[in-house]
Order: structure tokens, then C-alpha cells, then sequence
């Protein structure tokens, strides 16, 4: 069951991390199992602030607070301790991308307390003056130090801080292995789109967002992630135009149809793939070796949240090392922050899919600000979507 060392294998550690969540097994038992709940025994003993309180009495917060939030992106047991500890009810509204945040955002009346931007649009929300500058006092699970830097350093813009670190990831594509008739497994973005107009016809889906969707028709002809330039881009809605006949849908929403075999390839987020790929091996998640996006993700609070105590005690109950542990165990996404590795099992820090070698890492590109709101490519989409 176990190695000689004591440490539980990847292949038990995974399969205990399903049945935990599942409910086929108590989280006593899981920690026990897996050597987490000594890790965070030790760990809290030794530095007693990582042990998980709420920044709020409860009832100090009132009765909910409200996330806008990514799909398949937590872990639900998290909220419910939350509720227990402060009265407070999670309600979760989930997007499908960036841009549809940002229009929501800027309609005004959204309702959220806290959402999740990514890296690239922190500056435009901060331009247009829909968030607002956090205030570290209210948030004492936030050691700016424990952060790797490069995916936490979006989150100030011109040295005040308005977002903090929720995790990072890649953006690749996920492929059930056993449709390819033994062919070898893709490994390009051109490999993707090419399976996608052939043996993959009717099979594919791509994200409904057009950093990923747009980035990745641009990694087909070897073009940055980001490119704005008009002939490159008209070179991306080409081949755009071309797979739309051959796509299953259109959709950030992958999971269901990839699970269920009515899809067979799918653009893919890290914890997406490694969910997948845990409950079907036969599916794998692929970096095209030409690039792709690098990604970091921030909890922030929007301008007019009207439950701002809530909000910033989510904030703080979700980055709290001892929580985002879990959270990291649920949604498959690695966490940025030195604290919550210290509670990873090593298996899970040493997993391929969570932490892709350097060669692979060092081609992808961060998301750049100006695609958030560049009219060529927003038209470029709505055409992609209305053709």
C-alpha cells in the first residue's frame, strides 16, 4: 500500500483523494492515509498563524457573500467550513472567461464580493476603476513573501496592492488517448488542429474565450500567444473558420462532454486536465511544444461589493495554507505559495501535469493586457462564434 519509506504512492494517494471526495471516506481518514494530517499537525505547531480561523466572529459578516468564479475550480467542502465558521453562505457564480467578467463588470450591479481575474486584466480593472486597492490588515493569511513572484507580481499595479494569489497553471489540450486507433499521441498545437478537421471531426471542442481560443489558432502558424497584428490574426480566423464545421461545441465548460465520450479532444486548463486524468488515464493533457499560455489567477474584490467583511474574509479563509492545501487537492491546480506546498504530498508536487518541465514552461507566454480589450480580436471571435 504503501512505499518502504512510509510515504504513500502517487497511484494510492490519488486513489484515496477520490473516495475522500467522493464522501466514501472521513477527512480523518484521508489526512491520516496520506500523511497530510501530520503534515499540517507539525506545520501548525510550528507556526500557529497557519492554523485555519476566520478574519470575522461569527455572525460578524453577515449571511453570504458572493464568488465569481471558474469552473471545477474548488473545493465545495472549503465553503461549507466557511459557512460553519462565520454564517456566512457561499454563493458561486461561474464565467466561462475573462471578457465575459469584464462586461459584467463594467454593466455595473454584478452583486459579487470577490472574483478571480487572471494575470493579464488586473491593469485594466485597475484603469477603469472596477476594484479596489485591498487593505492587508483585513487579511492576516497574506504573506506577500511566501509567493513565487512571478505569479503574484500582477496583483500590484504601480506599487498598491489589488489582488492576491489564488494559483497558477498552463493552458494545453486534453485528449482521450484511446480514440487514436494507435496512433501516437498529439504533441502540437498543429498536431490539435489538424486531428481536430480529420479524425477528430465532430469530436473537439474549444474554449469559449478568446485569449485561449485565438492564442492557440496563432501557435498553429508559430505566432505569439498575443499577437494583435491584423495579417496574423486574419491568418488565425482562417483556420478558425475552417475547423468550426468540425468542432462539438464551443464551450469553457469541458469536463461533462470529454467524461461522457460525446467529445474527444478539448482546450484544456491545467486542473481540468489532471482532474480528468485522474478519474481516466486514458485521457491526457498535452503542452503543444510550440507554446501556449501561462497563466496566474488572483482573488480581488470588485468596487461596490455589498458584503465587503464577507469579502475579505473569503479572501483570507481561502489562503490560509491548511485550506488552500485542500483546495490544491480538489481542483488539481498548483498553488503559488511556499506554505501550501509544505503541505503537498511530494507525489503531487512532482506530477507532470501540475508542474511541467522547464523546457515546456520556458515556451509559454503570460497573457498580455492589451488582448483583454483589442477590437480585432474580440470581432474575430464573435465572427468565429456567429459563422
Amino acid at each position: 500500500m504503501t512505499k518502504d519509506n512510509g510515504t504513500i504512492s502517487k497511484h494510492k494517494f490519488m486513489e484515496e483523494l477520490r473516495r475522500y471526495q467522493k464522501g466514501s471516506v472521513t477527512r480523518r481518514h484521508f489526512l491520516g492515509v496520506t500523511g497530510l494530517g501530520m503534515a499540517t499537525a507539525v506545520l501548525g505547531t510550528a507556526m500557529p498563524g497557519l492554523r485555519p480561523r476566520p478574519a470575522f466572529a461569527a455572525g460578524d459578516i453577515g449571511d453570504r457573500v458572493i464568488l465569481a468564479t471558474w469552473p471545477n475550480y474548488h473545493d465545495e467542502m472549503n465553503f461549507e467550513a466557511f459557512t460553519e465558521a462565520t454564517g456566512a453562505h457561499v454563493q458561486v457564480n461561474v464565467f466561462g472567461s475573462n471578457e465575459e467578467m469584464l462586461a459584467k463588470l463594467q454593466a455595473g450591479g454584478s452583486g459579487w464580493d470577490v472574483f478571480v481575474p487572471t494575470n493579464y486584466t488586473i491593469t485594466t480593472y485597475v484603469g477603469e476603476d472596477l476594484i479596489i486597492p485591498l487593505d492587508t490588515s483585513k487579511l492576516p493569511n497574506y504573506d506577500a513573501g511566501s509567493f513565487e513572484q512571478r505569479f503574484s507580481d500582477a496583483g500590484s499595479v504601480d506599487g498598491q496592492l489589488y489582488a492576491v494569489p489564488k494559483n497558477w497553471g498552463t493552458t494545453g489540450f486534453a485528449v482521450n488517448t484511446s480514440k487514436l486507433d494507435g496512433a501516437p499521441t498529439p504533441t502540437t498545437w498543429k498536431e490539435f488542429w489538424d486531428l481536430t478537421m480529420e479524425g477528430y471531426s465532430g469530436r473537439t471542442m474549444v474554449h469559449d474565450y478568446q485569449l485561449t481560443t485565438i492564442g492557440n489558432a496563432l501557435k498553429y502558424f508559430g505566432y505569439s500567444f498575443n499577437s494583435v497584428d491584423e495579417k496574423e490574426l486574419a491568418d488565425a480566423e482562417k483556420l478558425l473558420l475552417d475547423a468550426k464545421p468540425h468542432l462539438f461545441a464551443i464551450s469553457s465548460d469541458y469536463q461533462p462532454p470529454m467524461r461522457n465520450g460525446d467529445a474527444w479532444m478539448t482546450m484544456c486548463w491545467t486542473g481540468d486536465g489532471k482532474q480528468m486524468n485522474v478519474d481516466m488515464p486514458e485521457i491526457a493533457y498535452v503542452l503543444g511544444a510550440e507554446g501556449g499560455e501561462l497563466w496566474s489567477d488572483y482573488y480581488a474584490i470588485p468596487k461596490g461589493a455589498p458584503h465587503m467583511d464577507a469579502a475579505y474574509a473569503l479572501i483570507d479563509f481561502l489562503l490560509n495554507p491548511e485550506v488552500n492545501a485542500k483546495e490544491v487537492l480538489a481542483h488539481g491546480y498548483p498553488s503559488a505559495d511556499a506554505r501550501t506546498n509544505a503541505l503537498l504530498p511530494k507525489e503531487l508536487l512532482e506530477d507532470p501535469i501540475l508542474y511541467p518541465a522547464a523546457d515546456l514552461l520556458s515556451a509559454l507566454e503570460f497573457g498580455a493586457a492589451a488582448t483583454l480589450t483589442d477590437p480585432n480580436r474580440a470581432e474575430l471571435l464573435a465572427r468565429f462564434k456567429s459563422a
